[in-house]
This record gives C-alpha cells, sequence and structure tokens, in this order.
C-alpha cells in the first residue's frame, strides 16, 4: 500500500534563503497499513446496517468464488485473481454489503485486478462470463446475454463501483502474495522436489483467499501456516530446534490461527446464493425503513413548535407557544409591515380621452452633432431613411 513521506530541509543548509524549501514527496509501497486491527473485524459496517455474522462471512465466500471462476473463465493469471478477492475482501471493510451488491462489486474487483496485473480484459466480457455464472448457479437455461437497456445500466453500475473501490482503497492496490514465498522457504527447507507438499500448500493458500487471513497477517506468515498445515496433513517431519517458521519471521499462534480459519472453510454447510440475496434484500429494507423513519423524525422535530403550560393566580390555564417574544424579552419583536394595496388614480371620463391619441412631435436634438449644418447634411443622406429610428416622426423636419 501507498505510505506519502515528506521530507523539509534545515535552516543551516538554507542561509541564502528566508524559507524553507520541501523536497518532492515519495511513495512507499509498503504492506503495513493494510493489515487491520481486531476492533475492526469484529464491527464491520455491514453488521452496523443489520446483517448478521455469518451471512456477511458466507457473501464474502460467495463473492471471492465467483471471482475465482470468472478469473478461469476469462483465462487470467492466478495472481490476478488472488489480487481480486484480496480487493475484494479489503473494500467490504469499509463499505457494507447491505449498500453496495456484492455481485457489482465482484465485477469491478475482476476487472481492477486484471489491469493490476497487466492482463486487462473488457468490461462487457467481464458481464458476460457473470452473467453465464448466475445461470449456471440458478440451474437455468444458458441464454446469451442482450444487450439493451439493462446490460448498458449494468455496465455503467461496474465502472462507478471500479472507481468507488478505487477511492475508497486510496488507489492503493498493490497486494505481495505468498505464492513465491512458499516456493522460496519450500526450497530453502530442502522440498524442492517434493511436488505433493508444494501442491497441497498453493492449494491451501488458494483457499485462504476466501478468509480475512489476508487482511490480518503478512504473507511471509501465511505462507509459512500453508507449509505447516500441508506438513501435518501429509505426515512429512519438519525442523523443530530451532523452530523452521522462526528463520521467516512468524510465531506459532499466528500460524496455528490461521490454519484455524483455513480449516473452517471446509466445514461450512453449502451455500445457497438466493437465500443470502433475500437476507440482503430484508435487511436493506430494514435499513431504508430505519433511515426515512429518521428523516421524518427530523423534520418534525424542526417544525413542531413546544407548547409550555402555566398556572397564573385566578387558576386559569394557559398555552403559549415556546417561539414567542415573550418567553425571550431580550429580543425584540420583529413588526411585519402591512401592505395596503396601491391606490389607483381614476381615470377622468372626459371625452378627450376616448380619442385616439395624437402622435407626439419628436424635437431633433444635437447632442451628437457639433452644429446645425453637420445635422442637415446627415439628414441629406440617401441612407436616412435606413439610419434614423423614428422617420416617419422626422419627415417634417
Amino acid at each position: 500500500m501507498c505510505k506519502m513521506e515528506t521530507m523539509t530541509m534545515t535552516c543551516t543548509d538554507m542561509t541564502h534563503d528566508s524559507h524553507l524549501l520541501k523536497q518532492p514527496t515519495k511513495v512507499l509501497l509498503t504492506l503495513s497499513n493494510v493489515l487491520l486491527p481486531k476492533e475492526k473485524l469484529t464491527s464491520t459496517p455491514s453488521m452496523i446496517d443489520g446483517l448478521d455474522f455469518e451471512t456477511e462471512v458466507d457473501l464474502r465466500i460467495v463473492g471471492c468464488e465467483w471471482i475465482q471462476t470468472a478469473g478461469m473463465l476469462l483465462k487470467l493469471p492466478q495472481v490476478a485473481m488472488a489480487t481480486g478477492q484480496v480487493l475484494f475482501q479489503r473494500f467490504y471493510y469499509t463499505k457494507s454489503f447491505v449498500r453496495y451488491p456484492m455481485e457489482i462489486t465482484a465485477m469491478a474487483c475482476t476487472c481492477l485486478a486484471s489491469k493490476v496485473e497487466e492482463s486487462p480484459r473488457r468490461i462487457r466480457d467481464v458481464i458476460n462470463v457473470y452473467h453465464h455464472i448466475r445461470q449456471v448457479l440458478n440451474q437455468k437455461l444458458i441464454t446469451p446475454l442482450v444487450l439493451d437497456q439493462n446490460y448498458v445500466q449494468k455496465k455503467t453500475q461496474v465502472i462507478k463501483a471500479e472507481r468507488r473501490v478505487l477511492k475508497e482503497l486510496g488507489f492503493c492496490v498493490h497486494v505481495k502474495h505468498p505464492h513465491k514465498l512458499i516456493v522460496m522457504y519450500l526450497q530453502a527447507l530442502g522440498f524442492e522436489k517434493h511436488q505433493s507438499i508444494m501442491q497441497m500448500s498453493w492449494n491451501y493458500m488458494n483457499d485462504s483467499l476466501q478468509t480475512d487471513v489476508f487482511v490480518q497477517f503478512d504473507p511471509e506468515t501465511i505462507a509459512c501456516a500453508c507449509i505447516y498445515l500441508s506438513a501435518r496433513k501429509l505426515k512429512i517431519p519438519l525442523p523443530k530446534s530451532p523452530a523452521w517458521y522462526s528463520l521467516f519471521n512468524s510465531n506459532e499462534t499466528d500460524i496455528q490461527d490461521i490454519c484455524r480459519k483455513i480449516l473452517k472453510l471446509y466445514l461450512r454447510p453449502k451455500i445457497i446464493t438466493e437465500v443470502l440475496e433475500k437476507r440482503v434484500e430484508e435487511s436493506k429494507k430494514e435499513y431504508d425503513h430505519a433511515k426515512e423513519q429518521a428523516k421524518e423524525a427530523i423534520a418534525h422535530s424542526v417544525v413542531q413548535t413546544e407548547v409550555i403550560t402555566f398556572n397564573p393566580s385566578n387558576g386559569i390555564t394557559a398555552a403559549i407557544p415556546k417561539n414567542i417574544s415573550s418567553i425571550t424579552p431580550n429580543k425584540k419583536p420583529i413588526k411585519k409591515r402591512s401592505r395596503t394595496p396601491l391606490k389607483t388614480k381614476s381615470r377622468s371620463k372626459s371625452p378627450r380621452h376616448l380619442k385616439k391619441s395624437k402622435k407626439r412631435k419628436l424635437v431633433p436634438t444635437y447632442r451628437n452633432y457639433k452644429d446645425y449644418k453637420d445635422y442637415k447634411n446627415y439628414r441629406g443622406n440617401e441612407n436616412f431613411k435606413s439610419k434614423s429610428r423614428n422617420y416617419n416622426y422626422r419627415k417634417k423636419y
């Protein structure tokens, strides 16, 4: 991820200048700011919007499975598929499944990952592949996607979702994968010719992309956990004194935690996508309803004036609104102007008003001419008729 650093020069280095000069900023690509604390993992935006924990985990698994399947159909390299799944996991720790649909975000992460790993695919191909995946999952007749208004709308949604992912991640989409680390560590341990442990470690690493492992631990620790789990499964002994994972800056507690998260994937029941979508729709309806109620409550509190009752000495109760000037004597009451209708003068009914109004004679002015001769020469011009504004009124002059 991107980490911005700025460096400034000291005053002793710039005795000839009166102000400090800043060097250009430089970007450091690290993975230190990708890892999330446990507090943020327990209270996600989806859980705040009313989605339960198990449903959110199932949605993450389904989204990563779709990205993996779409990448295989699009013939993307494995690194691009892994990058798309990591971006998908990171995005939904900043945004909610209730507000942003999972399928559109998965498409956007697939497009973005293909560009990041320098194997871009067209948005039209990505939409076609996801359309095919949904038809297969729902066991429907496979039909081609119709290029109508719905397709144009979905394409626009994918483009906007891709921009949103970039914005939320701060345009830092660099992901360091443990693929090469697994091969390097096994070569260091002397298992470079042992194909079974290498293949099983690779498989465990690909399955771990469906969990939150990549936002909690470093890639070195994940690679050690995959090798640790594969060696336990194949009953292959590894050095213990000193522990082999200590050479790669890892500890046993984190490795066992990663192994538990990976093994829990195989114990989960089969996920039905339609059931998950219904739960998300219900949560979205509840969220929209609560949002409307909050808006109405705010509008009602602004419009409604509170009423205060008091008991005078004569025992008669009266109600006075809170916003009148009697409660706040410091403020002077604003006097409103009484708008009286304008008095229109009555026209005299003399017969001269009934006659047609005579044309007024315009007296020639000489403001644009030095003397009367210039004005006379102007009148003698042939184009006088076109240049004069009111020729009919000036005929006689």
